[in-house]
């Protein structure tokens, strides 16, 4: 098991752009290997992409969908294989890792679920996608999430060594209203799994992951799955990590691959001392109002 070191200001965050098949065993396999290559390279925190275990597509989400657990903690013999498998490799590699997402069934409905884990391996939280993508681009794009999923009702936010996190899915990057309850939240970090598309990708991923960043002053990070043009699907790929100060720390290409980025937390507090927005909002003016319980 990788050593736990304490806490400081700084550490080293891992993006795993996984190249993912239509197998699952082999996705879950693969994933793991990632994981431990980052937790050897000196990553304290992993993250995974979105839909890190199946395609990507409303075909394939309940195909592919499996429970998780209602409760945090250690998780129980009736939680999913995909659970199961990232709480091992989290508790082996000593590391927190974000478990990109999954399709889940819970009660009859299904969801885009992401899964949180501690070094010991416990479920911290989940996250259930808040925002649907539903999209139409006459001749480019088609895309309707919510044919099949749920949308989710809660928010995720956990305590590492480090900082406070907060998790988003993909198209919840639209709605900056969520990155900037996490601010309120006391978040320094926030990792969106994702799987924009060719089409918006090239114009909108960086922007919304550096709006997001500079405008609520923090960290903020988009893992992709790595770009397969025989899929039905076309990921654009491209995760990133962007400072407090909106500018891009490290960025992928479309390939697989694990993008290293260095999480200096005292670029925070100087940011926000040198534009101290945080202070001037004008609250008696305009309210963001988190109504989801913590």
């Amino acid at each position: 098991m990788a050593a736990h070191a304490e806490a400081t200001s700084s550490f080293k965050l891992a993006l795993i752009q996984l190249a993912v098949g239509s197998d699952k065993a082999t996705n879950l396999s693969r994933a793991a290997e990632k994981v431990r290559e980052a937790a050897q390279n000196g990553s304290k925190i992993v993250a995974l992409p979105e839909c890190f275990n199946s395609p990507y597509g409303t075909q394939y989400f309940k195909d592919y969908a499996e429970e998780v657990p209602a409760e945090t903690g250690q998780p129980g013999p009736g939680a999913g294989e995909s659970c199961k498998a990232l709480s091992q490799v989290a508790r082996e590699c000593g590391v927190f890792l974000v478990g990109g997402s999954i399709p889940e069934v819970r009660k009859g409905k299904y969801y885009n679920t992401s899964m949180s884990f501690g070094p010991d391996g416990a479920l911290l939280g989940v996250f259930r996608k808040v925002h649907l993508a539903d999209v139409n681009i006459p001749g480019k794009l088609r895309f309707r999430e919510p044919d099949v999923l749920s949308p989710g009702n809660k928010f995720l936010s956990f305590d590492t060594d480090w900082c406070k996190v907060g998790i988003g899915i993909c198209y919840d990057l639209r709605f900056p209203e969520l990155g900037s309850i996490y601010g309120l939240r006391g978040c320094k970090l926030l990792l969106y799994p994702g799987a924009f598309n060719t089409v918006t990708g090239p114009v909108h991923w960086e922007l919304l992951i550096r709006g997001l960043a500079a405008n609520n002053q923090l960290f903020v990070a988009g893992i992709s799955s790595a770009q397969d043009l025989t899929a039905s699907y076309h990921a654009w790929g491209h995760s990133m990590l962007c400072n407090p100060w909106g500018k891009v720390v490290v960025s992928a290409d479309e390939k697989e691959g694990i993008v290293y980025g260095e999480v200096d937390l005292s670029e925070v507090d100087r940011v926000r001392s040198h534009i101290p927005v945080t202070a001037q909002k004008r609250w008696d003016l305009y309210s963001i109002t988190d109504k989801t319980s913590t």
